[in-house]
């Protein structure tokens, strides 16, 4: 229940103190979805901040599929904020904000894990994760790779290690 209380500061002047009383700090779409790391699963796509990654995943060489309607549960009827649509390692961004999204993001979304040395399904027996970014390397927690507009990432569980891939169909996005 929200309340409003006015504090006296002397001479006449008031401060209006607005206190939120058992707010939750997870969010929900009306159907009960709940908002992953701040990200909530709205009705429609946002409109405001509208960008395209693509994500390329290799475990020990072979390429590994990013399925479709990532960030579409299948008991909600709404979309995160960060998505896929087909299977073809293409990373929606529609919010209704602007805001700095990453790979941490997307990977929770999707529910599976991300760090050094877990990439999703991949087995890690020995090595480490690669990572690059626009065709660099990237040595830093793949966690925080930024999703920037058209960025292409690459992430490989080894080893072997392929070549990253370059990815230039951005016809349409």
């Amino acid at each position: 229940m929200n309340a409003i209380r006015i504090l006296s500061a002397g001479a006449g002047a008031a401060i209006l103190v607005l206190t939120l009383a058992g707010a939750s700090a997870v969010a929900a779409d009306p159907s009960g979805t709940p908002a992953i790391g701040g990200i909530t699963c709205d009705r429609a796509e946002g409109s405001v901040f509208h960008i395209h990654q693509h994500l390329a995943l290799f475990d020990h060489g072979r390429p590994m599929t990013i399925p479709s309607d990532i960030g579409r549960p299948l008991a909600g009827e709404c979309l995160y904020w960060i998505h896929t649509h087909s299977p073809d390692g293409l990373i929606h961004i529609e919010s209704p904000k602007f805001q700095t999204f990453t790979l941490g993001e997307f990977f929770d979304i999707w529910g599976q894990p991300l760090s050094a040395t877990r990439l999703a399904t991949a087995k890690f027996a020995r090595g480490q994760l690669h990572a690059f970014v626009n065709g660099h390397a990237y040595a830093g927690d793949p966690r925080k790779i930024e999703l920037l507009g058209h960025s292409v990432v690459v992430l490989e569980a080894g080893p072997p290690y392929v070549s990253p891939p370059a990815f230039t169909d951005w016809q349409g996005q």
